[in-house]
């Protein structure tokens, strides 16, 4: 099949192999991944966006090497057409040329179709967002995986519905590009508080303040750090609504975002860590409360210039998907699960191996398994080595979950406000320093939020009469200092 003269160049030559093979690798890629059912997330990156690139770029270079050899010409005074654009039926060169290229437009149309739709949808799928950039989500994803949220893919809550948000997480996806390439992205990355999508707009697809949500039993199993990892078991009742849906939102933890009530507060920073100023108002009647910190109450001038952020489900549910435990946490877990078998100081010693930070997670492994192993030669050989191979595994299981030395991510930099134990969370208002002009105080008491209903060692539990609620009992005796500090005094930093 003869084409145009022009067509015979370098140039054009060179852009029709390039757009060729480039098809070429994009079928076999295509045909390869549905005849194997197999793939990865970078056989999607190559497939439908750096592929279909160089197949455009291959393509544009053939008219630009015939625009290059029609100008030569010219120049040169060479018999070959000057004309750039003719159109000559009568000339076989042009009816080749017409039906290759209109052949090849109809083609290219459906290929870019195809290919913009599934392009679209790579970009926006759980492997995209997670495993291209491995080193930089890594954290993200593993810590995703591993919550209730794992079935909900990442632009569900990231971007959402909507063009306009789809456009704006793009757009800011190429500075991220620009800055994974350039090796110059924060570690760790920080938790974009103020760039997220409203939680009306992405958690309330799902979760409504208007569906009653039951209170709810929550039964935890902790391991004191003592010789026989004594278990201590504790059952709550989770105050999350009423105790009938006729009343529905008008008390419990979720009555913060009943429709009829407004929550505000002013954060000290952008972190949110620290709320003196708080502010509820009852749309139903209008009544309005302040309270303000009576011990590190907000600037005068930074009050006055201050816009009040109104409550939502991100104030509490802060880390909904991607959940970073703290060492007493996963250890706790993984004694409870058998996946850490029970064995005597194992608790104590993972602790002990655990509050220290690591350069790299190769460094975290190989210690933990050097220590533990000479640890039960020396102290316990009766302990079996599969035994104690078995605990190591669990601990080092537990650590590349949720700490990640080479991006500095970790449970101390992701703080989780659902709670008060190793974190303020609730205790960022409900603390007995919050209080009105009136004299009323956002309170600290355990009942508000939830009632004891069970406590004590595995064994020797005491449980309460008629669903009336425990006191709380530490399971360390530690008198009444428990009474006078907060939960994280302790159990952040000293991991007891």
């Amino acid at each position: 099949m003869k084409l145009p003269k022009s067509f015979y160049n370098p140039v054009s030559l060179v852009g029709a192999i390039i757009a060729g093979i480039a098809l070429l690798l994009i079928l076999l890629s295509v045909i390869f991944s549905f005849v194997f059912n197999a793939g990865s997330s970078y056989l999607g990156l190559f497939t439908f966006i750096l592929l279909p690139a160089i197949l455009i770029m291959g393509l544009l270079f053939i008219p630009v090497g015939m625009l290059r050899a029609t100008k030569k010409a010219k120049r040169e005074n060479k018999p070959l057409s000057s004309e750039w654009l003719v159109i000559d039926f009568k000339d076989p060169r042009y009816r080749n040329a017409a039906s290759v290229f209109g052949i090849g437009t109809i083609v290219f149309m459906l290929l870019t179709a195809v290919g913009s739709y599934e392009a679209y949808h790579y970009t926006e799928s759980v492997e995209f967002c997670g495993l291209v950039c491995h080193q930089v989500m890594k954290p993200e994803y593993v810590t995703y995986m591993n919550s209730s949220h794992a079935r909900v893919a990442c632009v569900e809550c990231h971007v959402g519905q909507g063009a306009n948000w789809y456009v704006k997480s793009k757009l800011s996806g190429l500075y991220q590009v620009y800055a994974v390439m350039a090796n110059n992205y924060p570690r760790p990355i920080p938790t974009p508080i103020k760039s997220l999508r409203p939680a009306k707009e992405t958690c309330e697809e799902c979760h409504w303040p208007e569906k009653f949500y039951t209170p709810r039993l929550q039964l935890e199993k902790h391991f004191l750090t003592d010789s026989l990892n004594t278990q201590w078991n504790i059952q709550l009742l989770m105050k999350t609504n009423s105790h009938h849906r006729s009343n529905n939102l008008a008390e419990g933890i979720h009555w913060h975002i009943n429709p009829d009530v407004k929550i505000e507060y002013i954060a000290e920073d952008e972190s949110r860590e620290i709320l003196p100023w708080v502010r509820s108002i009852n749309l139903a009647t209008g009544d309005t409360i302040v309270y303000e910190d009576s011990i590190f109450p907000l600037d005068s001038a930074v009050l006055a210039n201050a816009q009040p952020r109104e409550m939502d489900c991100m104030d509490c549910h802060n880390r909904p998907s991607h959940n970073y435990l703290l060492p007493q946490q996963f250890v706790d877990k993984g004694i409870a699960s058998g996946d850490i078998p029970n064995i005597p100081e194992i608790k104590r010693l993972a602790m002990e191996l655990l509050k220290d930070q690591y350069p790299s997670k190769d460094t975290a492994t190989l210690n933990i398994k050097s220590v533990i192993t000479d640890y039960y030669q020396t102290h316990h050989p009766d302990i079996d080595q599969v035994t104690v191979n078995a605990a190591i595994a669990g601990i080092t299981d537990g650590y590349l979950r949720n700490i990640f030395p080479d991006m500095k991510a970790s449970w101390d930099v992701y703080p989780d406000h659902i709670g008060h134990i190793e974190y303020n969370g609730c205790f960022r208002c409900h603390n007995d320093t919050h209080i009105s002009i009136g004299g009323m105080t956002i309170s600290k008491d355990c009942d508000a939020c939830h009632s004891i209903l069970m406590q004590g060692q595995k064994g020797q539990e005491q449980f309460s009469p008629a669903n009336n609620s425990l006191p709380f009992k530490h399971p360390v005796d530690i008198e009444e200092i428990w009474k006078e500090s907060l939960c994280t005094d302790c159990h952040r930093y000293l991991y007891l």
